[in-house]
């Protein structure tokens, strides 16, 4: 088999750096700079494609078969592609008990892109990455001999794939700034910044456990520690998937500010936990910050 022409999608790279003037900043002496990921592609939106195509070039062909929950970017993502590239795609998911129900928007997309849903109880998609269990549902699932991509697409492959979203703001920030759901986009864009420069991350998910998963990721990728990075898990909104009044609101204002279409699960997020930084004095004055934009909202 030979690797898919990921050039023929068109990417959008580098990725657009904007300036988003806000006063709740600029008052402080900071510099708010957001780096578009969500204009990459039309489908394979920001770190979803600097995750995924790394993955589909040593793929080379061969059905994927992934893991996500019932809202998954990253099963959306890993759908789109498989349509665009004419690769036949498999999407494990999270709770057998959603086979007997309708397919909700997110799911559907799946589906009408061409994935084959496979779902499983909760017991067992927590221990996917045993290699026992995973051959046991690949075997269900009828994807015997399919390339596997971890959920939220986080291998060795996509961070060193995420270092370049680091390269592209070498000199242009003092902080760069993400949502986590996996930790690979982190990791890798930590790798990629200069010395001196710092990488912050949002976790999207409570727990506590995503620092460790990062240096993983990273010892995996580069066989040690890269960069300088650090996370604030106050920002979470009770978890994945979950949102509130008041963040919908505050990202309703920051698109009228901006114009710029926030999505809820992470960057809504990340945005919200920014300003709140921002307020606490966290930013010194002429501090450069830039907030990875990656995705956009669902059906949007």
């Amino acid at each position: 088999m030979t690797s898919p022409d990921l050039t023929a999608l068109h990417p959008r790279l580098p990725s657009p750096l904007q300036e988003a003037a806000d006063e709740r900043f600029t008052r402080r002496g900071v510099r708010l700079l957001l780096k578009r990921d969500d204009l990459i592609h039309p489908e394979l939106i920001g770190n979803k494609w600097r995750k995924l195509a790394p993955n589909l070039a040593v793929a080379a062909g061969r059905p994927i078969v992934t893991f996500g929950g019932a809202y998954s970017n990253h099963l959306r993502a890993t759908a789109a592609a498989g349509r665009l590239l004419g690769v036949p795609t498999v999407g494990v998911v999270r709770g057998e008990e959603l086979a007997e129900r309708p397919l909700n928007p997110s799911l559907a997309r799946c589906v009408a892109d061409g994935m084959r849903l496979h779902f499983v109880d909760r017991s067992t998609y927590r221990r996917k990455t045993d290699p026992r269990t995973q051959a046991a549902v690949l075997h269900a699932a009828g994807a015997q001999g399919a390339y596997v991509v971890p959920e939220g697409g986080s291998n060795a492959l996509a961070v060193r794939g995420c270092r370049a979203l680091g390269e592209e703001l070498r000199g242009q920030a003092d902080v760069a700034a993400i949502a986590c759901g996996t930790g690979g986009t982190l990791a890798g864009l930590a790798a990629g910044l200069d010395p001196g420069q710092r990488a912050l991350g949002i976790p999207v998910l409570k727990g506590g456990f995503l620092g460790d998963d990062v240096r993983g990721l990273q010892a995996e990728a580069f066989g040690g520690p890269r960069g300088d990075w650090w996370l604030d898990e106050r920002f979470h909104f009770g978890g994945y998937a979950r949102t509130t009044s008041e963040l919908d609101a505050f990202a309703e204002d920051f698109e009228e500010r901006h114009g710029v279409p926030v999505e809820r699960l992470y960057v809504a997020k990340l945005l919200y936990g920014l300003v709140v930084l921002a307020e606490e004095g966290k930013f010194g004055a002429g501090d450069v910050v830039v907030a990875v934009v990656t995705g956009a909202p669902f059906g949007g």
